[in-house]
């Protein structure tokens, strides 16, 4: 049978070519297919792949245009002995739009466009596609409970499997991953040597938690994600750099906030001092809309990490990270500030317990030490709390106001570390290594401008001069200067802060009389609890402006603390020899 194919399909090529070449009339050959096709069903298949060929055969020649016209009047006049379905099947595209077979533009282009979907385009998995009943068992193995038979190792042999059977897409298993440990961040030892032998390459595993922080652009960004990030940076796992870049906003966003809240702080305090000359009838200016602050920690990826990081222990990896914002930009945020505090309560639990001063049957609320492994380990004497705890406040700075009962620990601490070394106003500092020049800078930075934050708390007032009046009088008044001179101009918050004591200072002083010295007397000592230097400046001002007011105001310094009085006698001091104050009376006499 083949051998009469082979001999029957040689004598339509034959055929067909002696009418292209004009041996034999083109409507003879069109004519002689139609007879040969009515002996055998299969005599059409034939036919057209014998055209196909010859086809092939002339289009690779140039000389043989006319003997291609010639083709084309056999395949044109052929239509109406073969099917429509079966001449596009067999014939090229381009054959048939050469001899007007298919002359509609759109097929082509349809064409072009499956065969390009079918041949070219990179299939790519996706939950739709995949079987869902892979990523069922993968979700199932992932989230079991975790005993001693399943180890990370026995569970990437189990992943290894479900992806060759179910045919899963790598990179969205590892999305799986994550977001089981997502669900489940205390089983850190398990998860991360399972993501570390998953898949190794840091970069990876960066570009795939970043992809996750991009999809939350416009919403709050879940905090469990920011969990895991801090894990994996702990551990090693990735690097800040692979996923700084990745996190919003931009370093430049960031900065020109902070200088702008600045500026508003000082534009705030200057407004403050304005006389103003406005009639009430006059309209005052509407003060800006200011975005809120919560709604603007929401969206900063950066602050969030550093949260995260604070809450697992990774305070390393969080101080790389706030070097490179403004200094205080950081911990200037009230979350990034308590989630400090919290880990600070942890680092100076056992120094505390034994030098809290406290009776044995006071009890006390024992804070546990950090949960994971890869935290800074609690100090248990005073000198390690240099390593640490000290670079900690100093980066915690006036946000130290948020949490009342650790000011209290770490004052009672330093008390206790000076006590021990037999410090005292009136000997000369201690010899041996101790932390006396550490409180000095603590009481600089830290302690006082966290006191004024505080509103009227003469508790804390009272417990700060206890640590206070371990130290000469030069070193007090030093600190008194930088406190009420210096330290608030790098703080936006104790700018605004200054500008609302001095105006209340104000509304109390025009109201000083004899009659209303016991009330305002009482205003006063609220003040002076929390920021006494820059009243004290103020109201010796005042009375040396007004005599009169020199008797109302001492009367209504007897509700001051012991801390205040020292303040107020650096700030008399102070009055005395200012540098544009006259050397002389007006009568003559010095």
């Amino acid at each position: 049978v083949s051998g009469y194919i082979s001999e029957l399909t040689k004598i339509i090529y034959d055929l067909i070519w002696s009418g292209m070449k004009g041996s034999i009339k083109k409507e003879a050959v069109v004519s002689t297919i139609a007879e040969i096709i009515t002996y055998h069903k299969d005599m059409v298949s034939i036919v057209l792949d014998t055209v196909n060929v010859i086809d092939a055969e002339s289009s690779s020649l140039e000389s043989m245009t006319d003997a291609r016209a010639v083709l084309g009047y056999i395949v044109k006049s052929s239509e109406k002995i073969f099917t429509d379905k079966l001449l596009k099947e067999r014939l090229e595209i381009d054959t048939l739009q050469e001899f007007k077979i298919l002359s509609n533009r759109n097929f082509y282009t349809k064409f072009i466009k499956v065969k390009t979907k079918l041949y070219y385009k990179q299939r790519k998995f996706n939950l739709f596609r995949e079987e869902s009943e892979g990523y069922a068992k993968l979700i199932t193995e992932l989230n079991q409970d975790i005993s001693g038979n399943v180890t990370p190792s026995n569970i990437l042999e189990i992943i290894k499997s479900l992806i060759g059977c179910f045919n899963l897409d790598p990179n969205r298993v590892l999305d799986v991953m994550l977001d089981s440990f997502e669900q489940r961040p205390e089983q850190v030892e398990f998860f991360i040597p399972l993501i570390q032998q998953y898949m190794p390459d840091p970069k990876i595993l960066s570009e795939v938690l970043a992809f996750k922080f991009s999809f939350y652009q416009s919403e709050p960004i879940p905090h469990s994600l920011y969990i895991v990030t801090a894990l994996m940076l702990q551990y090693r796992v990735i690097a800040l750099d692979d996923i700084y870049t990745w996190l919003s906003p931009d370093d430049k966003v960031i900065t020109r906030d902070w200088e702008k809240e600045m500026k508003d702080a000082k534009e705030y305090v200057r407004k403050l001092n304005v006389v103003s000359t406005k009639t009430d009838k006059e309209k005052e200016e509407q003060p800006e809309e200011k975005e809120d602050d919560s709604y603007k920690y929401e969206r900063n990826q950066k602050f969030g990490l550093c949260e995260a990081l604070l809450e697992v222990g990774d305070w390393h990896t969080c101080q790389v990270l706030s070097r490179r914002l403004p200094d205080f930009c950081v911990m200037d945020q009230p979350p990034i500030a308590l989630a400090m505090c919290r880990l600070l309560h942890s680092l100076i639990e056992p120094v505390y317990r034994k030098n809290s001063g406290l009776g044995p049957k006071v009890e006390g609320r024992v804070c546990p030490p950090p949960a994971s492994r890869q935290a800074p380990k609690p100090a248990n004497t005073f000198l390690e709390l240099r390593s640490v705890v000290i670079p900690m406040l100093y980066a915690l700075g006036p946000s130290l106001h948020h949490d009342l009962v650790l000011v209290y620990k770490v004052i009672r601490v330093l008390k206790a570390s000076l006590e021990q070394d037999n410090v005292d106003a009136h000997l000369p500092p201690p010899t041996k290594d101790s932390l006396y020049h550490d409180t000095i800078s603590l009481l600089d930075t830290v302690i006082l401008p966290t006191l004024s934050h505080l509103d009227s708390n003469c508790c804390v007032a009272d417990q700060i001069w206890v640590l206070l009046k371990l130290f000469p009088y030069q070193i007090r008044y030093c600190l008194y200067g930088r406190w009420k001179n210096e330290t608030h101009l790098q703080h936006a918050k104790l700018l605004r802060r200054r500008g609302e004591t001095l105006k209340k200072i104000k509304f109390i002083m025009k109201r000083v009389t004899k009659e209303t010295i016991k009330p305002m007397g009482r205003h006063i000592g609220k003040l002076t609890h929390y920021s006494p230097g820059s009243l004290f400046d103020y109201m010796l001002i005042q009375i040396q402006t007004y005599d009169n007011l020199i008797v109302p105001v001492v009367d209504a310094l007897k509700y001051l603390t012991s801390m205040s009085y020292d303040v107020l006698g650096y700030c008399v001091v102070e009055a005395l020899v200012a540098a544009e104050r006259d050397r002389f009376k007006h009568d003559g006499t010095s």
